[in-house]
């Protein structure tokens, strides 16, 4: 039983028989009540005097009398001024609390038969995984499972950038300076030793710019005839040939790269159902070129080179393909989006990119729109601000990014030293705290980049992130072991849940089932605006709710058998949504702390 949809029929009811007016149910806006009030749903009744020929307030008067003489479900109602706020009958949040703990797949959606695929990550190929990347994966991992729970079946897509000019920066400084370094011989992993090299290039490179401005030569024009530049461009050159010791070089490089990569992402916690990569794609648009030419969407300039105009659309022209034929950003994404159609024919494409690219996704969308691409309605930049630390900016070509390996290892190190100056792993093994610290580590950060709505710019606070008190994973986990304190303590003292023989309820034990029914409600909603930020907050909701309850009524000291055997049901389905909640965050949930 959905109580919402049984209040706003009975309100229609009340319209059709008291006012002779019709009100469909689906119009119907109901509000949580303010909590100074008694009532679960306010009806907001400012609107209807001229349908009801009175005052805001006689208007709830009647309708709330109507709906307690004719909805069983409803136990009392109040107005105020014109707010009619209807206290539900405990009966309906015991049945509730029933349904909830029967479930086995609470919190799960029914299936919509709809395919949706989340793209995350898209490293390049020249450098490790760093503090924005996590936010990319943490987002796109958990956006993924939110749509698994909201009844879709999910593809979890990443397109690895393994080619370009960038690429061949790495590539060509590890020749000139690598003296055959491997990341065994350096001890390092293998996406480091690469980055390494980037910023090797960017050095060396800088110097040669340097020399040339020395001899009186322009910024703009040292930058192209430095040296390294060239070389680096006639290395790209001799990979677009095939050329062999090149192509070789690549491959080499780039599967250090790919086990470094997998490393973290399972540090992370995050994974992929399909992956493609830049070198296999970048080709694929020149078709839809020209296509485009043919149907009159793009047009050709003299130079040989393509554009699309977009000015009536309130953007400018846009280049699609260059005047010596090669391709540019938008080409292959043009022929990535087709292939990956072709792949799984998904019905919604969530692209997890950065707001700087909000304009290219724009464009990409229009053409798609323009081509005439069946799936293009279903594409969906999840466009996410970046990530500051109180240091300041990254710059990966400099070498100060915020490395995401030795973030999450001073993470789980904080975590750590923490736990143990509180004295609580003690009975622990070796391994068992392991697992604890890198739970509460790798928890603080995700929850703490999650908590916060994707498109806005956030300032991340490693300190504040870990806090045991407030809104952090880490008082959420310390929520979760404490109920499972409780409930092995049921345990020890024989005390079985009860689900069918039901006491009156209490204020707090009330307001915590009211909260818990809302889960599906709360999956739905992060589905629809792709925000993990929205069940971040219910976590933080149902964890402060919990502790509440416990601190109002005593669980396992409760004045009747029958209340204690209540209270630790109710406690276990709540351990049961915080797992499922933290779950769909990425966020693991210790059974004791």
């Amino acid at each position: 039983m959905n109580i919402e949809n049984v209040i706003k029929a009975g309100i229609s009811l009340a319209f059709k028989q008291l006012f002779n007016s019709s009100l469909e149910a689906h119009d119907i806006t109901l509000q949580p009540t303010r909590k100074e009030f008694e009532g679960q749903y306010t009806f907001v009744t400012f609107p209807y005097g001229k349908i009801s020929g009175k005052n805001p307030e006689e208007t709830g008067k009647v309708i709330g009398q109507f709906i307690l003489e004719n909805l069983t479900e409803i136990s009392g109602f109040n107005v105020v001024k014109g707010f009619l706020n209807l206290v539900v009958a405990d009966s309906v949040w015991q049945h509730q609390f029933q349904t909830m703990a029967s479930a086995s797949d609470f919190g799960q959606l029914p299936e919509n038969n709809q395919t949706v695929m989340v793209e995350y990550s898209s490293p390049n190929t020249n450098k490790p995984l760093h503090l924005g990347h996590l936010r990319n994966n943490f987002l796109g991992f958990s956006v993924s499972q939110i749509l698994a729970a909201a009844g879709y079946n999910v593809v979890k897509t990443n397109i690895i950038n393994d080619r370009g000019i960038h690429i061949c920066k790495s590539m060509l400084a590890y020749q000139k300076f690598g003296n055959g370094e491997t990341p065994q011989s350096a001890n390092m992993k293998g996406d480091h030793l690469i980055g390494k090299y980037y910023v090797e290039f960017d050095k060396h490179y800088k110097a040669e710019v340097d020399a040339l401005k020395a001899q009186g030569i322009a910024e703009d024009q040292a930058k192209k005839q430095a040296p390294l530049m060239l070389q680096a461009q006639a290395m790209l050159q001799d990979w677009e040939r095939g050329h062999e010791a090149t192509v070789a070089l690549w491959k080499q490089m780039n599967e250090w790269v790919y086990e470094g990569f997998e490393a973290t992402y399972k540090r992370m916690g995050v994974n992929f159902d399909k992956y493609y990569y830049e070198s296999n794609t970048y080709l694929l648009g020149k078709d839809i070129v020209e296509e485009g030419l043919q149907k009159g969407v793009f047009f050709r300039k003299p130079d040989g080179s393509v554009w699309i105009d977009l000015t009536a659309d309130g953007l400018d022209e846009k280049l699609v393909l260059r005047a010596d034929g090669t391709s540019v950003y938008i080409t292959q994404d043009l022929g990535t989006a087709d292939l990956r159609f072709a792949d799984f024919a998904a019905q919604k494409s969530v692209y997890v990119v950065g707001n700087e690219q909000d304009y290219h996704f724009n464009v990409l969308f229009l053409i798609l729109k323009k081509l005439g691409r069946s799936y293009a309605d279903g594409l969906y930049h999840l466009s996410y601000g970046m990530v500051d630390l109180p240091s300041g900016k990254m710059k990966s070509r400099e070498g100060t990014v915020v490395d995401a390996d030795e973030l999450m290892g001073d993470m789980v190190s904080t975590a750590k030293e923490r736990t143990l100056a509180l004295g609580k792993v003690a009975d622990y093994s070796e391994q068992e705290a392991a697992e604890l610290y890198e739970m509460l580590g790798i928890g603080a950060i995700k929850y703490f980049l999650l908590k916060v709505e994707p498109k806005k710019r956030m300032l991340f606070n490693p300190e504040e992130s870990i806090e045991l008190q407030g809104n952090t994973a880490t008082a959420i986990q310390y929520t979760h072991a404490r109920i499972s304190s409780i409930l092995r303590k049921a345990k020890e003292q024989q005390v079985e849940a009860n689900y069918s023989d039901l006491p009156a309820l209490q204020t707090a034990e009330r307001e915590l089932i009211i909260l818990l029914a809302d889960f599906p409600k709360k999956i739905r909603e992060a589905a629809e605006s792709y925000s993990p930020a929205t069940i971040a907050a219910y976590a933080y909701d149902v964890a402060r709710e919990y502790n509440r309850f416990v601190a109002e009524v005593p669980v396992l000291s409760a004045e009747t058998e029958q209340q204690k055997a209540f209270r630790v049901a109710l406690s276990e389905l709540t351990a049961k949504v915080l797992r499922k909640a933290m779950g769909l965050l990425g966020v693991s949930v210790p059974s004791r702390m």
